[in-house]
């Protein structure tokens, strides 16, 4: 059987690379043309899609899946409305490959530049959210990269409707079908093999949680672009306007929980602590959030908050729990994010320009936000169109990676009969 699975993902591979090689010199006329008749192709498959997700739910309810990870699972009409725009938004990025910057004449009189290209072979492994089936795909269409796709089991029967929706596209437009590659097999040996085919892997790109991508990052001898987790805080400034900071600090919380960009660690400057804890904890109440605090925080919130403890820093709860932490100052709150924090996403809620401006230096973190939610980190709303994961990595890509962090740059040189003196 190892043999047999080793053979099919070589298979897989020599395909990608040869679709990769038709893709890097396609138009972004039949980039975009397969991209239109993919959308098409979803449309009308969308109750056999809502359909088959209802299966995968089906059957992770009855597996005891827990809440975040059926989160991540479900697509309702509102989602697959959303698959859908974002789809539309890839079509109309501009498509970066090909562009040419940073033209310069040497004194040799050569001329030179940086041509943007696609990486090659993306390999992306994920678990549960159908989505990203789609969202990967399209990233790595329009930026001129082949793709295999391995989401996790739970999310199967969703997985297949929609690459079925993606192969009918891709035949009717007449770039290669192998572009888009789904593994049509749940056995973990796969991965093993994915993420060590150098030869036709270019890099890989893992979404799920922490243990699948520490798995990778140990394993891979392939470039892998990743988060480990999103354990992110929002920081309540003395000069907060508290009517702002109000609805951020319930909206990074409560507006999704299963999602690496929900805040888990709420900061207070002990200034404001007095005022704005009662209020915003009587927001999270109606919401069913449960509470961890620091000592200041038990004094303040007296029985609603639970002691808080070394661990609690360090978790992603990705669920309806919060970590409460009343600090001296904007230098107490950035040595407790880059100590804590994943280098994700962190905010602060402050009308004072120069400390915004230091905490937007200090913060070691792939996006800082000032006086917004934590949960703008993500690719549609940075205007990616979609995005094909977060990276916390401090090479080639950090932060909501689209199109761009899809390519890389190779030199060109224009000459005219020079020869080296």
């Amino acid at each position: 059987m190892q043999d047999s699975i080793e053979q099919y993902m070589q298979t897989v591979g020599q395909q990608a690379r040869q679709a990769s090689r038709v893709l890097a010199s396609a138009s972004t006329q039949s980039k975009n043309n397969a991209l239109s008749a993919i959308y098409t192709a979803l449309q009308h498959s969308e109750a056999a899609i809502l359909a088959a997700n209802h299966i995968d739910m089906t059957q992770g309810r009855n597996n005891h899946l827990d809440s975040a990870l059926l989160d991540r699972l479900e697509l309702t009409p509102t989602r697959f409305k959303s698959m859908l725009h974002g789809l539309k938004d890839v079509m109309n990025l501009t498509d970066p490959i090909g562009e040419i910057t940073d033209l310069a004449y040497r004194p040799s009189g050569i001329q030179l530049g940086k041509m943007r290209v696609p990486l090659g072979v993306v390999g992306m492994i994920y678990e549960s959210r159908p989505n990203v089936t789609l969202e990967a795909a399209s990233l790595a269409l329009k930026s001129g990269n082949a793709i295999i796709l391995r989401g996790g089991s739970e999310a199967l029967q969703s997985n297949t409707a929609i690459a079925e929706a993606i192969q009918h596209g891709l035949k009717a437009s007449g770039l290669p079908e192998n572009s888009v590659q789904v593994i049509n097999t749940i056995d973990r040996a796969a991965v093993g093999h994915l993420i060590t085919m150098s030869e036709y892997v270019d890099v890989i790109v893992p979404r799920g949680g922490k243990s699948l991508i520490e798995r990778i990052s140990n394993e891979a001898r392939i470039p892998v672009i990743k988060h480990l987790d999103g354990n992110c805080h929002v920081f309540v400034e003395a000069q907060a306007d508290l009517q702002k900071a109000l609805p951020i600090a319930l909206n990074a919380k409560t507006h999704r929980y299963g999602v690496c960009n929900a805040m888990e660690t709420l900061l207070v400057d002990e200034k404001v602590a007095e005022d704005f804890l009662p209020r915003i904890a009587e927001l999270y109440a109606e919401k069913q959030v449960e509470l961890r605090g620091c000592r200041e925080t038990q004094r303040l919130l007296g029985s609603v908050v639970h002691p808080a403890n070394e661990e609690d820093w360090y978790t992603e709860y990705l669920g309806p729990i919060l970590a409460i932490k009343v600090v001296s100052g904007i230098d107490e709150a950035i040595e407790h994010i880059n100590k804590y924090g994943s280098h994700h996403t962190d905010a602060i809620i402050t009308e004072n320009f120069s400390l915004a401006r230091q905490f937007l230096a200090q913060v070691d973190s792939s996006s800082v936000i000032i006086n917004a939610s934590t949960r703008f980190a993500d690719g549609f709303e940075y205007g990616l169109g979609a995005e094909i994961g977060i990276s916390t990595d401090k090479i080639h890509a950090r932060g909501p990676v689209g199109l761009e962090g899809l390519t890389s740059q190779k030199w060109v040189v224009f000459g005219d009969g020079q020869i080296r003196q």
